[in-house]
């Protein structure tokens, strides 16, 4: 039972904001949101420096992948370019631009901000730290009871009741999360290897192994300027970009007129059927190299964070799809007349004068394509983080100016690690390929699933709208899955390894984090033993503000009677302090603080939640904890007001006053021992598997989970407090 559930009566009888207010939270204005066209045009140009080099540079990988064995027959050229061209009108344009972007979480993207989206309409989350009053965050608006509203709650009880349900719920977010990280890793082997290969159509004499080398440096070079950030990243590339766009769409018409602007008949898409009836099979297996036209489409959604809906959709459609498509039509056009080249196709296509220009481009276009993959790498791990889902790491705002460009410098580092050990180990662009196709289409897969469900429960979309929407592109996506999972053991087999990594480590994290959650949750210290434990003898009250870290909301955490046990003091102000991220991007800083009284007044002891959202980011400790008292201040005098009004038979208005002079003299008192110092409190928790638990939990618990936290960031770095003023307090959770 904890401290608060005891004091029933008397918590109804004052003022609480703890409960009165929780949650109140309004949404604050993305930067993207209710722009001017002005800022609109400058994030799209921004946008194209860091979104779309990915999907910039496929031309150079695509045919090559499509046509392994070479072209068999001269209208099969014109069944694949259909496929690419009809493929890039369906999944980018349709599905992401026009559709998946709208289901932002108030200006984010990506993964986990659909799962955040879904967590704050459904209590879907496992941890147990939802409250009733998060409804006023979850529905902005009461709608009129529909058809759509009554499946909306249908849809909703499901998810609540069924623990398989939040499970699968959060296994396939963190699947997506995974193959997203599994891009980032891929896209700059890849890129940069099939940019850098080009230089031997000039200098045949280079080996293999040489190119591979020299795409190491470069990869290098790329992962160590990952800290200055996506801003000046984004303004550094957007030029070089937008010169390769015009280039790759200038080659694409001179193609077309300088070979054969027949290609044009593949708009018709009955050529894709012909391709089908002609060559069965093959033409199906074909379908994982198609698909490697859309690498890089998930970055517009997973960077929107960085930019609007408004500027990703004038980019794309005015300037990327038109570019892309020209050079896919061009590089047709091209091997209708030379099929022998198909292996090279891009770099057999550009006439002389323009190669050495073009190849220097697509070496830095190739660089900007590992950073769109690499941006929305990092956003989305970010947003794992606050969700309690991935280690407590190191995670650096770049931009002053908008929030959610963000440098993750530990995962920076083991997915640059990771790039160039693909890349010396694979040494060819055709195996990494099998890999790249299969994290982009289990990506776009758990997208339209986690769609769906938005659509059922956010959105309330009519369900033929839902249906079409599902059918469509789940039957599309998974008839390319079945393509390229034919080519498993050629490489396919790389993502699954690494999502399966990475999977485990983020389900073990979580998994010990609820537990964690759920220990201190049973084990809350009851409001009878607090008042015992503060009035021994031998426990002190000393000069200064104390600041006890926890995870609960609710209830006097067990490391408590653990501190006054080892120390028996207690700061004459002292303060159980919780972090709480909630499922949306932003928390107002006037509506950061909640906070409620701990125990009868004379003990000055209260509660406080600090409410985050997952692209919010800690302040500084001085700042916090200045913040957090100037809170507590307003706090006091609000409750003082509460209580004068309950007194409206005081005629006198002497219970008023009397009330005022508490909370003044209550306010110098806070302020006297600020003046005297802050210092900061947690926990440091061994946890363990509790005796008799299976084999399988003792080494995820006491191995994997305690590898992780001892070799990742302090949660007193994360949280930016200053050591000088820390202490911890150790303590064993069996769980």
């Amino acid at each position: 039972m904890s401290v608060e559930a005891a004091e029933g009566a008397e918590t109804m009888a004052r003022r609480d904001s703890l409960y009165r207010d929780a949650e109140k939270v309004s949404g604050d204005r993305r930067h993207g949101s209710g722009a001017s066209w002005r800022q609109t045009v400058l994030l799209a140009f921004q946008s194209i420096g860091v979104v779309y080099g990915d999907l910039g540079t496929s031309p150079l990988y695509t045919y090559s992948g499509t046509f392994p064995n070479g072209i068999r027959h001269p209208d099969d050229l014109l069944g694949v370019l259909s496929l690419i061209l009809y493929t890039l009108l369906l999944l980018p344009l349709l599905k992401y631009v026009f559709i998946v972007l709208y289901a932002n979480d108030n200006g984010d993207g990506g993964t986990f901000a659909l799962y955040s989206l879904i967590s704050r309409y459904a209590k879907t989350r496992m941890i147990p730290n939802q409250q009733d009053e998060d409804a006023s965050v979850s529905n902005y608006s009461i709608q009129e009871p529909s058809s759509q509203t009554r499946r909306a709650q249908w849809v909703k009880r499901r998810l609540e009741s069924s623990k398989a349900a939040k499970i699968a719920l959060f296994t396939i977010t963190i699947l997506g999360t995974s193959m997203v990280m599994g891009d980032g890793t891929l896209t700059p082997a890849i890129s940069v290897l099939s940019a850098v290969s080009g230089i031997r159509e000039k200098a045949p004499d280079l080996t293999q192994s040489q190119v591979v080398w020299i795409s190491v440096a470069i990869l290098f070079l790329l992962f160590s300027v990952q800290r200055f950030g996506t801003d000046k990243v984004g303004y550094s590339f957007a030029p070089i970009i937008s010169v390769w766009f015009v280039l790759i769409a200038s080659i694409g018409v001179y193609n077309l007129a300088a070979h054969d602007a027949t290609v044009l008949r593949a708009l018709d898409p009955m050529y894709i059927v012909d391709y089908f009836r002609r060559n069965g099979k093959e033409a199906w297996l074909s379908l994982g190299g198609v698909v490697l036209c859309t690498t890089g489409t998930e970055a517009m959604f997973a960077d929107l964070g960085h930019f609007n809906i408004r500027a990703i959709q004038l980019s794309f459609s005015f300037i990327i799809f038109p570019s892309v498509a020209l050079c896919y039509m061009g590089q047709a056009s091209y091997l209708h007349k030379f099929p022998q080249d198909v292996a090279d196709t891009f770099y057999k296509s550009i006439p002389a004068p323009m190669f050495w220009p073009t190849f220097i481009v697509a070496i830095l276009a190739a660089i900007i394509a590992s950073q769109a993959m690499l941006s929305g790498a990092f956003a989305i791990l970010s947003k794992a983080l606050s969700l309690g889902c991935f280690p407590r790491v190191e995670v650096v705002h770049t931009s002053k100016k908008y929030a959610g460009q963000v440098y993750i410098p530990e995962v920076n580092f083991l997915i640059g690690a990771a790039s160039i050990i693909v890349t010396l180990a694979f040494q060819t662009t055709t195996n990494i390929g099998n890999a790249y196709g299969i994290c982009v289409v289990m990506v776009f897969s758990i997208t339209t699933h986690l769609m769906t469900v938005v659509m059922l429960l956010v959105w309330k979309k009519n369900i033929a709208f839902i249906a079409a929407f599902y059918v469509i592109f789940g039957a599309t996506e998974l008839l390319y899955l079945s393509s390229i999972l034919s080519k498993f053991a050629e490489g396919g087999y790389l993502p699954f390894c690494f999502s399966l990594v990475l999977m485990a480590l983020m389900g073990t994290w979580h998994y010990v984090h609820v537990s964690r959650y759920w220990y201190e949750l049973d084990n809350v210290v009851p409001a009878a033993d607090l008042t015992a434990l503060l009035g021994r003898p031998d426990v002190r009250r000393v000069p200064g503000v104390g600041l006890l870290y926890s995870e609960l909301v609710q209830g006097i955490p067990p490391v408590f009677p653990r501190l006054v046990d080892k120390m028996p003091s207690v700061h004459a102000v002292f303060v159980f302090m919780s972090i709480k991220n909630l499922p949306i991007p932003r928390v107002p800083a006037p509506e950061r603080f909640i906070f409620r009284r701990v125990g009868p007044a004379e003990h000055s002891m209260f509660r406080c939640v600090a409410r985050y959202g997952y692209t919010d980011q800690i302040e500084a400790a001085k700042d916090f904890s200045a913040s957090l008292l100037d809170g507590l201040k307003l706090f006091i005098y609000a409750e003082a007001a509460f209580s004068c009004g309950q007194h409206t038979d005081d005629d006198d208005g002497s219970a008023l006053r009397a009330a005022k002079a508490a909370a003044e003299e209550e306010k110098r008192f806070i302020d006297a021992e600020l003046e005297r110092g802050v210092v900061y409190l947690t926990g440091e928790a061994d946890v363990v598997a509790a005796p008799g638990s299976s084999v399988m939990k003792r080494i995820v618990v006491n191995y994997v989970y305690t590898f992780l936290r001892r070799n990742l960031s302090e949660s007193h770095k994360a949280l930016a407090i200053p050591k000088d003023q820390l202490l911890k307090v150790g303590i064993t959770y069996e769980i």
